[in-house]
């Protein structure tokens, strides 16, 4: 069987010209013969790619929340009822301060990356990231160019009143070696490694879209990533957390990001 001709796709490429005749194709955006992909830009400013978005994103970000909060819901049940995660998390916890005594010690850049977790430091980063996003999509005349920044600015404020709910429930204690925590709450889920996974995490969605070229978002992307993973294996390094008080963290950023993202393709749409 022959494939049927479909006007507009295959011929799409035959006429760079926007101004084309009946029954003559023609590039929509203008661009010419064999622009990579990386190149290609719709009519909103900072968004590479063919436009509309790609169909099924918005899906794939809900499920990933809703996977994150899954996990997140398991290692609390696992570190509340001292499930058989709690064997495996100790043994890595002395097998990693064994480490740190090898080399000396919990050293001062450890220390330094444990601090990227205070919120007097993650968090006027997100903030810069949610003016410039606002500033960005005002000046681009996106319809709801407020809904990205309002979206980091409310993970960011859901995120300690659910740290401070959960730690005082759980109650976990400090592994061996710290001091007592003076607050009270409990050691599961790390404050600091939350902070830092959705403080750091949102101001790279919101940043992303606007970076035109794709290597210095992979690059974005991967120091990002970078210093995220830095952060909480300090604080198993320096013995401020358990390995599962980060990783519970971790899968409550997974439950809070997909949102900003979301938020991000959501204002790309058409109104």
């Amino acid at each position: 069987m022959n494939p049927h001709h479909r006007h507009g796709s295959a011929l799409a490429h035959e006429h760079a010209g926007s101004e084309a005749g009946p029954g003559e194709s023609r590039r929509s955006v203008g661009r010419s013969f064999h622009t990579p992909r990386d190149g290609r830009f719709g009519d909103r400013p900072g968004r590479p790619g063919t436009l509309p978005p790609v169909p099924g994103r918005l899906t794939f970000l809900y499920a990933t929340a809703a996977v994150g909060l899954v996990l997140f819901a398991l290692l609390t049940w696992q570190v509340t009822s001292h499930g058989p995660l709690i064997r495996p998390d100790r043994r890595l916890l002395r097998a990693v301060l064994a480490a740190a005594a090898r080399h000396g010690g919990a050293s001062t850049p450890a220390h330094d990356l444990c601090k990227l977790g205070n919120i007097q430091v993650a968090v006027p980063v997100l903030v810069a990231a949610v003016a410039a996003a606002a500033w960005l999509g005002l000046r681009a005349g996106l319809a709801r160019w407020w809904l990205p920044p309002l979206a980091g600015a409310v993970v960011m404020a859901v995120l300690p009143l659910v740290v401070t709910t959960v730690k005082t429930a759980v109650h976990r204690p400090p592994p061996g070696l710290t001091r007592p925590d003076p607050s009270g709450y409990g050691y599961f889920p790390s404050g600091h490694t939350a902070t830092s996974s959705v403080a750091y995490g949102a101001a790279l969605l919101l940043v992303l879209p606007w970076l035109g070229r794709a290597v210095l978002r992979r690059v974005l992307v991967a120091g990002t990533s970078l210093l995220i993973a830095a952060v909480g294996a300090a604080l198993v390094w320096c013995d401020y957390h358990w390995p599962l008080d980060v990783l519970g963290s971790w899968c409550l950023a997974a439950v809070l990001l997909p949102w900003v993202a979301a938020a991000n393709t959501v204002s790309r749409r058409s109104p």
